[in-house]
């Protein structure tokens, strides 16, 4: 949670501000400029080493090269992995000198800084310009970069070593590690922070570019509805600052600040009266880094999230391992004890996990089966792949064919017994099988990719996601179980670098909400249409999920190779059982 805190502060201008809080504005005084000694290193300190190396073997930037450079304390052994600052468009703020000062009186660990600029792609000839690819890099939404840093740039820096032959090791650990940078170095610093947070947790950032360059201008609604993750953020802009085709960056840094702490996030700032520049940041680096790294090695704390996390969220739960070493998870569906199912797909098989969390093998030949649901009679309902069947198995695992000629993708069947199945291809088509057998399509065409399927609380509307788009429609389903009233009901986020959510799995909880495995994880929508919260899991994949447990409490989620957990507030509405008729919703 966000600190009050007194700090002088000196603008562009010369006017004194004082930051007291998350809703201080910048104020003229009369106080004489005082000059800040903060970003100053005495001879009396230790000095570092600055390393300068180049880097030109990426895969993730194919064909760029870069300067990047390498601080290492005079503290450091070179012995034991050693805490990491990382900075974008090189070094700056005066990095080297604050952290001479700041380690030396143990304000901050001992520290290696990494200081890197942007690729670039070297023209063929003097007759051309190089491919710039900051903005690409930088302003980009994604993991790309945090990628590029951990997995190509981060263990090069590890094979150097200083000039008196220490080794450089660093730290893996996410609280061990801070990133930072200026305008659109800011944002991609966040970016960094905010795709890997098990990798960065501290974040400076100065006259951050939160803007529409490249989808940045998303960051405050994400921030307000993504569950919280650990990161402490010092922000930093002026009243001056740019105001122009892509947005207002003065107000985009504003913003953020109210989005973070909307979301209990532990966050600082400081205004000013500055305008695009790095003399403000500057001053201000030596405070953020101490506030950045104040109470370390204490682990940065999640904050609690919005009211409509809260209502789904227990503090304290998190996603748990039910099981892992799979090739591909789908299908979960749980039985009337609250049991959960899930098929391994390439495997071939299907997995039942007990009350007590155990996992066993349920079919050694699931024909490929891939979405499943258990209908009013207890039996098992499988879309099968390697045919194209709907299949049913009792309790003991004897199979009875329900369908044939349906190549489908996912199942849900209700309380009446009236099955409804997605089958993807071209034309896409929702099929409809009575309890006497009849098999008719009750819906062709529109939807790109029909997928997950499920059945409101009330049994009244029938809900289709559409992997390849960011839509879940709604249909009203008839007396004879047919279709009507079709809507792009569900609108849901995207990521930056997909053409689609990726929207697979869908479960409806006893208070009417929709919750859509995604891209992002798992969105969850109310009866209005609107996500109201997004919940990532542990490995960033999610293809299908369902209630489970003995309260039908429990959100399981196949996730790739693993299988997750998690325990809520809310609690699963099964199609098999009873129609609910929940409260209507806020409008």
């Amino acid at each position: 949670m966000i600190k009050r805190f007194s700090l002088l502060m000196v603008c562009s201008l010369g006017m004194v501000i004082f930051a007291t809080g998350q809703d201080s504005i910048p104020k003229k005084s009369k106080i004489k400029e005082t000059q800040t000694k903060a970003s100053q290193s005495k001879e009396d300190y230790p000095k570092g080493e600055v390393l300068h190396f180049t880097f030109e073997k990426s895969k993730i930037f194919p064909g760029t090269f870069r300067d990047y450079w390498v601080y290492v304390p005079k503290q450091y052994d070179g012995k034991t992995a050693c805490c990491v600052h990382v900075n974008q468009d090189g070094i700056q703020f005066n990095a080297p000198k604050v952290f001479d000062k700041l380690i030396a009186e143990k304000q901050i660990p001992v520290m290696i800084g990494v200081f890197v600029m942007h690729g670039r792609v070297k023209a063929k000839s003097d007759k051309a310009l190089d491919r710039f690819n900051r903005s690409y890099e930088y302003d980009g939404l994604g993991d790309s970069y945090a990628r590029f840093i951990l997995d190509e740039l981060l263990p090069e820096v590890e094979k150097k070593k200083t000039t008196d032959g220490r080794a450089i090791i660093l730290s893996k650990k996410g609280q061990d590690r801070s990133i930072g940078g200026s305008s659109s170095g800011a944002i991609c610093a966040f970016t960094a922070a905010w795709e890997r947070p098990d990798a960065f947790q501290r974040v400076f950032s100065a006259i951050g570019t939160y803007v529409g360059l490249r989808g940045g201008n998303n960051y405050p609604t994400l921030i307000r509805k993504t569950e919280p993750k650990p990161l402490r953020i010092f922000l930093q802009d002026g009243n001056r600052d740019l105001n122009i085709y892509g947005g207002d960056w003065w107000m985009a840094n504003q913003e953020m600040e109210r989005a973070l702490v909307f979301s209990g996030y532990e966050v600082q700032h400081v205004w000013g009266e500055d305008g695009h520049s790095n003399k403000h940041g500057t001053i201000v680096f030596p405070e953020a880094m101490k506030f950045l790294w104040k109470d370390y090695p204490n682990p940065i704390q999640k904050g609690k999230g919005s009211s409509q996390l809260q209502q789904i969220l227990i503090p304290g739960e998190d996603w748990k391992l039910v099981a892992g070493g799979y090739q591909f998870t789908e299908g979960p569906a749980v039985n009337s004890k609250g049991e959960v199912y899930f098929n391994d797909i390439p495997k071939n098989k299907t997995y039942k996990i007990d009350l007590e969390g155990k996992v066993s093998e349920f079919l050694n030949d699931s024909k490929r089966g891939n979405g499943q649901a258990f209908g009013p009679d207890g039996r098992l309902y499988v879309v099968a792949t390697a045919q194209p069947k709907i299949l049913a198995y009792d309790t003991e695992g004897k199979v009875t064919t329900i369908a044939e000629g349906i190549s489908g993708n996912d199942i849900v069947v209700a309380h009446n017994g009236n099955i409804y199945v997605t089958n993807p291809g071209n034309p896409c088509k929702i099929w409809l099988i009575t309890p006497a057998g009849e098999k008719k399509v009750v819906d062709s065409g529109e939807i790109k990719y029909t997928n997950g399927i499920a059945l409101s609380p009330d049994q009244s509307l029938l809900y289709v996601a559409d992997y390849q788009s960011h839509w879940v429609y709604s249909y009203q389903i008839q007396k004879d179980g047919t279709l009507k009233a079709k809507q792009k009901y569900y609108h849901l986020h995207m990521p930056d670098k997909a053409d689609n959510s990726g929207a697979d799995g869908i479960r409806v909880d006893t208070e009417g909400r929709l919750y859509v495995s995604t891209h992002m994880g798992v969105q969850f929508c109310d009866q209005a249409g609107r996500v109201n919260g997004i919940i990532p899991t542990p490995n960033g994949k999610i293809a299908n999920l369902t209630f489970g447990g003995p309260k039908f409490d429990i959100l399981y989620a196949t996730c790739g190779d693993k299988v997750y957990a998690r325990k809520v507030k809310v609690t699963g509405a099964n199609a098999f059982a009873n129609p609910i008729k929940p409260k209507p919703p806020g409008l």
